[in-house]
């Protein structure tokens, strides 16, 4: 804005000769004042500009200015150089690229000189198709603006190597202060400074209380900026009204992150909201990542590290489990469990009330992470659902995921989180987790049922079981579990005899060797009674080294022990080596065997899915992306709120050819002379039938009638519905020319607040309707998950030939289903598309009847925003 031409001045000031030459082809020790004007007056369309600023200063610029061709903009990029190789010409671009294409700028063409190579590099790696040529000493670049699979991928590993990095410098830090820090016992302050010490963090430690010379045995600074060195992570403890002003002090100081601990921000009505925003704000502003407020801590077991910034007593075992939480109460449930059970984690986040860093940023760092093997988290809501999305979809690839989320009816969001209800049918939330390759749950205690068979033993080649008890009865239950959890039950031995004596460890070692030896055999639960005279601890010791031998994971259900997790605890040894990503030595040990199976069965289920092939991305050809782009807009001006816009049947029409989808055209009337006229237009034979909710498609009410062939009979027809319509109103009719007959069929896309694009099918009628038989998947898709949302439904199966009845055109519907998937990744605007019905024959498709719905994109809850991290 014209206010930013001293802070732009300055900018120019601070930079090198080199760097001003680069940008202007000429040196210039000041901008002048028409370019200062020229520079900071942007309309927001044919000229934009973004800044990149640490503390309220600039340090880059990237703009374009729209040339005589309307569809070209030339762009230009200006980065200080003390920030010069961070990647910001590269961030910059982005949201310049997206501005252009919003307002119908196709091409970015730049001039550069041969020596500005860093600036070459910026354009050659941003993954579109560059072209270049050399014209009066300088280089000419230009570039189509159209996203490209490479650029997509290019954008994603940018933001994931930032916020991977950026998760990185707060769980690994230098140097921790607490601010807050007190020698009170009970207190806050008191425990997250007893815990750093006492568990050995490896980094330097400083304690931060105005009023104490000395606390834990070391000096005690005033405030964070008095200490003499830089500190990377501060954990905050101070009460509510000063962790502003506290926040403030450490971006001054140079902080890279802080934790806060204290509560009441967003938990505290609208002046804690202000707050909480507020402080992120200020936050971001310096380059800090915020933990919390209301954090119970974070934690790191690498050994070279050894951080307990966390309420929790001890430092957790070190292990390859990752766990998030939100809320501090769950924190504490899931640490609890996983102490119980004796289960190693390498790193472990409680976000509080996640005003900044999400459990979206703890999965981008797990990937990358070599101590992590799987990744547990307790979820209360997606902040960015198609970000979650993606990502899960990434990380399932190489590590498992299990999440714990409350059913979606009690769903309670993050204190600070704009209230949202969820428009999306039962079932939506469990479809987009099982695409993702997540294993979903429901409780705590069940996460932790899952992950002590990922940490601790390999992974199923398949579904084969085998079952060993020394009990008849128990081995039956067994296999009843594995049959309802879609298990193969591939050896039985329930003959196993333990008496206790000297060959007791022997005999369990070969018996369970046999089961496991067969090839259809991929896993093992071994269930039994007490056995005298021997130890549940010794029995688990055994079955443990049979397991690995065999390399086939094998679980035990102990059944009497009132606390199976002891079982194992004796086995952990000191877990593996820090940082190698190896498994536990553990037996995985439960109180019942359907637990057991449980477990394993969701472990098989997940180990189907990585590697099942995932399909390519659907895509379909002749899409007209551009002109979509343009009529959403046109039809979307001036939306406000929450409020939904029905386009026209013509605009709906053609935003729908722009993505190669056509409805059978139909026509509205008031007499019958408008009816016949239409039907004249449309063709014969044509269906007359209401446009009411109710009544459109049913034909036993009278809302339908099929093959009118002639004026005459169309005439009596419309006076007979009129007249049997008549308690319920002046209902609208319309005729339509009739389509081949075949199965019917409903396909939705909706934008979910809370779980963001949702596309469901279902064949139409009772089937939805009354049984609520639907496949729901979220975009985009591949071409796997459109083969399985069309196969989802139960009733599915009439779609492949059924009671005799030829098999209807699944390529088509198919076809369909991932244009529809394509339109809906691409315009989060479309709050709702359906298609109801879709009539798919032998050899053709037909839509009859599309409702559209456009909101305001302003209400999108998944911010595109893009974050540099260092």
């Amino acid at each position: 804005t014209p206010g930013d031409a001293d802070a732009l001045q300055a900018f120019h000031a601070g930079q090198s000769e080199s760097s001003i030459y680069l940008r202007f082809f000429t040196y210039k020790a000041r901008l002048s004042d028409r370019e200062l004007e020229r520079f900071t007056n942007v309309d927001h369309d044919s000229r934009v500009a973004f800044v990149v600023t640490i503390g309220g200063e600039i340090v880059g610029v990237g703009r374009y200015d729209r040339l005589d061709d309307p569809t070209e903009a030339e762009v230009a990029f200006n980065i200080s150089g003390a920030h010069q190789g961070r990647g910001l010409g590269s961030i910059l671009l982005e949201p310049l690229a997206a501005a252009a294409r919003e307002h119908g700028i196709r091409r970015f063409p730049a001039e550069v000189l041969p020596e500005n190579r860093k600036m070459i590099a910026v354009f050659n790696e941003a993954g579109y198709e560059v072209r270049r040529h050399f014209e009066d000493g300088v280089v000419m670049l230009e570039f189509n603006l159209d996203p490209t699979e490479r650029s997509r991928a290019v954008m994603e590993a940018r933001e994931h190597r930032a916020e991977s990095r950026s998760v990185a410098s707060l769980l690994a830090p230098d140097s921790v202060a607490v601010i807050g820090a007190s020698r009170r016992p009970g207190s806050i302050g008191f425990a997250l400074l007893e815990h750093l010490v006492e568990g050995n963090f490896k980094g330097r430690v400083y304690a931060i209380n105005p009023e104490a010379l000395e606390l834990g045995g070391m000096m005690s600074y005033p405030s964070i900026g008095q200490v003499p060195e830089p500190v990377q992570l501060a954990v905050i403890a101070v009460p509510y009204e000063q962790v502003q002003q506290v926040v403030a002090e450490c971006a001054a100081a140079g902080v890279r992150g802080v934790v806060v601990a204290t509560a009441g921000f967003a938990d505290d009505g609208a002046r804690g909201l202000a707050r909480q925003r507020a402080l992120v704000r200020h936050a971001r502003a310096y380059g800090m990542r915020v933990i919390g407020p209301a954090s119970l801590g974070i934690v790191n077991t690498n050994p070279e590290v050894s951080l307990n910034a966390s309420m929790a007593p001890a430092l957790p075992r070190t292990g390859p489990l990752g766990l998030f939480s939100q809320s501090s109460a769950i924190g504490i449930l899931l640490n609890s469990a996983a102490w119980r059970r004796g289960l190693g984690i390498s790193s472990a986040v409680s976000a509080g009330n996640r005003a900044d860093v999400s459990g979206n940023d703890l999965m981008q760092y797990w990937e990358d992470d070599a101590a992590t093997l799987a990744v547990g988290l307790y979820l209360e809501s997606f902040g960015n659902p198609r970000k979650f999305s993606r990502i899960a979809r990434r990380l399932s690839r190489s590590k498992p995921v299990i999440v714990a989320k409350p059913d979606l009816m009690g769903l309670q969001l993050p204190p600070g989180h704009a209230v949202r209800t969820t428009q999306a049918p039962a079932g939506a939330l469990d479809a987009m987790l099982r695409q993702s390759g997540v294993t979903r749950v429901a409780t705590n205690e069940q996460l932790m049922d899952i992950a002590q068979i990922l940490v601790s033993q390999p992974l199923p080649a398949g579904p084969g079981l085998a079952v060993l008890s020394n009990s008849g009865a128990l081995g039956r239950v067994v296999a009843d579990a594995a049959v309802t959890h879609q298990l193969t039950v591939a050896v039985m031995d329930t003959g196993l005899e333990l008496d206790g004596g000297p060959d007791t460890a022997e005999l369990l070692r070969s018996r369970l060797a046999e089961v496991l030896a067969p090839e259809q055999v991929h896993c093992a639960v071994v269930t039994l009674l007490p056995v005298a005279g021997t130890a549940p601890a010794d029995l688990a010791a055994v079955l443990q080294e049979a397991a690995a031998a065999a390399g086939k994971p094998v679980v035990a259900a102990f059944v009497g022990l009132l606390d199976p997790a002891q079982t194992a605890e004796g086995l952990l040894g000191d877990g593996p080596a820090p940082g190698t990503g190896q498994r536990q030595q553990a037996l995985p040990c439960y109180a019942s065997p359907g637990a057991a199976v449980a477990a394993l069965a969701d472990v098989v289920r997940y180990t189907q899915w990585a590697a099942r092939d995932q399909g390519a991305p659907a895509v379909a050809p002749g899409l007209q992306t551009h002109r979509a782009e343009e009529l959403i807009d046109e039809f979307a001006r001036g939306i406000r709120g929450t409020e939904l816009l029905r386009p026209t049947p013509e605009q709906t029409a053609g935003l729908l050819a722009c993505y190669g989808i056509s409805v059978l055209p139909s026509a509205g009337f008031t007499t019958a002379d408008e009816a016949v006229a239409a039907a004249d237009r449309l063709g014969w034979p044509v269906a007359l039938k209401t446009t009411d909710e109710r009544l459109r498609q049913r034909l036993d009410l009278g809302g339908v009638r099929l093959n009118i062939v002639d004026a005459e009979s169309l005439r009596r027809n419309i006076e007979q519905m009129r007249r049997l319509l008549q308690p319920f109103g002046d209902v609208p009719l319309e005729v339509q020319s009739m389509a081949p007959a075949g199965q019917a069929c409903t396909l939705r896309a909706i934008e979910d607040p809370l779980l963001g694009p949702v596309v469901s099918f279902g064949l139409a009628g009772d089937a939805v309707n009354l049984l609520g038989d639907w496949a729901h998947r979220s975009p985009p898709l591949t071409t796997v998950d459109v083969a399985d949302l069309v196969r989802g439904p139960r009733a599915a199966s009439k779609l492949f030939g059924y009671q005799g009845l030829p098999a209807v055109d699944v390529a088509a519907l198919e076809d369909l289903v991932g244009r529809v998937a394509v339109m809906k990744d691409e315009h989060p605007e479309t709050a709702l598309l359906e298609f109801n019905p879709v009539l798919v024959a032998g050899h053709s498709l037909t839509g009859l009847s599309v409702g559209l719905r456009l909101g305001n994109h302003a209400q999108r809850t998944d911010s595109a925003r893009r974050a540099m991290r260092d």
